[in-house]
C-alpha cells in the first residue's frame, strides 16, 4: 500500500502531453486511448496497466483532460493529460 501511495503521488504529480493530428473545431484524427497513454506514462518511467487507466471513451478534442488511474479498487490517482495538434 506504501509503494501505491507513492505510485499516486507520483502520477499526480505528473503533466502529459500528447500531440495528435487535428481537423476543424479541435476535433482529432482518431483518438487518444488507454493504450496511449500507458505507453507515455512508461516513457515517464511510471509502469501502469492499460486497463487500469479509466477512460469513459476515448479522448477526441483538444486541451486539458484529468483521468483517473485505478492503482486498486481504494487507491485512484488522477492525472493530468494536455492534447495539443501535432505540427
Amino acid at each position: 500500500l506504501k509503494d501505491l501511495e507513492s505510485v499516486k503521488a507520483r502520477l499526480e504529480g505528473l503533466a502529459l502531453e500528447i500531440a495528435a493530428q487535428v481537423g476543424e473545431e479541435g476535433k482529432l484524427f482518431g483518438s487518444v486511448t488507454s493504450q496511449h497513454l500507458a505507453e507515455l506514462l512508461l516513457q515517464q518511467g511510471v509502469e501502469v496497466e492499460r486497463r487500469k487507466i479509466v477512460l469513459a471513451e476515448p479522448i477526441k478534442h483538444v486541451g486539458e483532460h484529468t483521468i483517473s488511474v485505478r492503482l486498486r479498487n481504494d487507491v485512484v490517482a488522477s492525472l493530468k493529460v494536455t492534447v495539443i495538434a501535432a505540427s
